[in-house]
């Protein structure tokens, strides 16, 4: 099918789509997730296939996928997300409303939960817009029964037929789909090439377009002196774990530890290395990032200014081991490529000689998801200029605390300063994901009958509104 009478069949049905009722709206995106969850044997079976992820991961993905849609299904029941403000006196009221039709780009690393009715779709419906999905070509299949299980949703709750749609196929229909005049916002998770592409051809527009692309992060985790003096072993158990999770194939996987220079530091880089060597190789999600993972290991652990701590086993061909390599802060400051991503079971260790450096090191790094301090209330008292730093470096600041599990909650914030995001303004995970989707209208001295219910006097809804300065129901 043409570009063209996609984005037309977009445009069409978000004329309709904006239209229906929040009620209407929820009990849509709940019946996505319950067809979702019913088909759930053969999308493990299929996505296990494609991506070489476990059942358990598998399941606990579609688990997560369907609470994301009843979680802004119950949103959007509530209502109060919109944002309702009214000025009585002047005549003026103002909420947040659709943007239009959104391109939705499937990301490699997450088949359910980020991608055809992951959060980007569930929280662009939720907002009233119309929805076409670039199914990511390592998964099509798993991106195509689950596109089956929303047009089941589509049919049974009398949505406007394209309300969703789906297509695959070259890099050159992605971008025909966000030069499109049509397209009115972009998501999209995946790398810094490809986020930086989007953004690019969504400038060049006759009328640009906002993409929010989630691309880059190293998450660094900062290892503070009494916190490693008093459990060392404990947070080299603790990061072994995270760095192999999933093959490391998360975008919060922690790439950066970061302490001063001492035995005990030492000492815990070197229970980090025995504990990463008891893991067992892992299989990478396709050839592609397992291509691009040794590419960027080898450049790291090659590196002269660098000390190999855990050399990867080399098990097979399509499997890998964790690695874990050393340097100083100076040398870190020093070499640029350093700092970038390595997306893969790999982590670098920086040893700094003092507060200072440490403080230079984590200045020098660009904008990242997440953070980690491993602290002590006496650490905490000592170090408060880390904390203050870690607020301008990410979204997310972990207290004692691995960053690879993201949960799913109101007050998560997924997104981070560029090149982590493309906006830190927002989230692409939790309830505040809705925001990307909207654009605030003002009606001044309209007529009740023709104001939207969110702003109608008598408050249909029931939602709180901010009435001259008051908020109430």
């Amino acid at each position: 099918m043409q570009t063209d009478q996609i984005m037309q069949q977009a445009a069409e049905a978000f004329e309709q789509y904006r239209r229906t009722k929040p009620a209407q709206r929820a009990a849509f995106l709940d019946a996505i997730a319950t067809e979702i969850t019913t088909r759930q044997d053969i999308l493990v079976q299929v996505a296990g296939k494609e991506t070489n992820l476990p059942e358990a991961r598998l399941k606990g993905e579609i688990g997560r996928t369907a609470h994301q849609l009843r979680m802004f299904a119950d949103l959007i029941k509530e209502g109060s997300w919109v944002e309702a403000v009214i000025d009585t006196k002047p005549g003026i009221r103002r909420m947040l409303m659709p943007v239009g039709p959104v391109i939705v780009f499937g990301a490699s690393n997450f088949p359910f939960a980020f991608s055809t009715a992951g959060g980007d779709t569930a929280s662009a419906l939720a907002a009233g817009a119309t929805v076409v999905i670039k199914g990511h070509s390592a998964h099509i299949r798993t991106s195509l029964l689950v596109f089956e299980a929303i047009q089941a949703a589509i049919a049974q709750s009398a949505m406007p037929t394209h309300t969703v749609q789906h297509v695959t196929g070259s890099y050159e229909i992605g971008k025909a789909l966000v030069m499109h005049p049509n397209a009115t916002g972009v998501g999209f998770t995946g790398s810094l090439q490809g986020g930086k592409a989007l953004c690019n051809y969504a400038a060049a527009r006759e009328t640009p377009i906002p993409v929010f692309a989630e691309m880059s992060s190293v998450n660094p985790v900062v290892f503070l002196p009494d916190a490693l003096q008093t459990r060392a072993a404990e947070l080299a158990q603790t990061f072994a774990a995270s760095i192999t999770l999933g093959a490391g194939q998360f975008c919060t996987n922690p790439g950066l530890l970061v302490g001063l220079e001492s035995d005990t530091f030492t000492a815990f880089q070197h229970m980090l290395a025995s504990a990463l060597q008891k893991t067992s190789p892992q299989k990478m999600l396709h050839e592609g990032i397992h291509r691009s993972f040794i590419e960027g290991r080898n450049r790291v652990l090659k590196h002269e200014a660098t000390t190999v701590l855990e050399q990867p086993v080399i098990a097979s061909d399509d499997t890998v081991a964790p690695s874990l390599a050393a340097t100083s802060g100076a040398a870190f400051l020093a070499q640029p490529d350093l700092k970038e991503e390595v997306f893969g079971p790999h982590s670098l260790a920086i040893a700094c000689k003092d507060k200072t450096e440490l403080l230079a090191v984590l200045k020098s790094l660009k904008g990242q998801l997440t953070t980690s301090v491993m602290a002590t209330d006496a650490d905490l008292e000592a170090w408060q200029e880390v904390i203050d730093l870690q607020i301008t470096l990410a979204g997310r600041i972990i207290l004692n605390g691995a960053p690879t599990g993201v949960e799913v909650c109101a007050a998560m914030v997924h997104g981070g300063p560029y090149p982590a995001t493309t906006d830190a303004r927002y989230t692409s995970v939790g309830t505040a994901a809705i925001r990307r989707w909207v654009r605030p209208v003002c009606f001044q001295q309209f007529p009740d009958a023709l104001l939207p219910d969110e702003l109608k006097q008598d408050n249909p809804g029931g939602i709180w509104r901010l009435v001259d300065n008051q908020y109430t129901r």
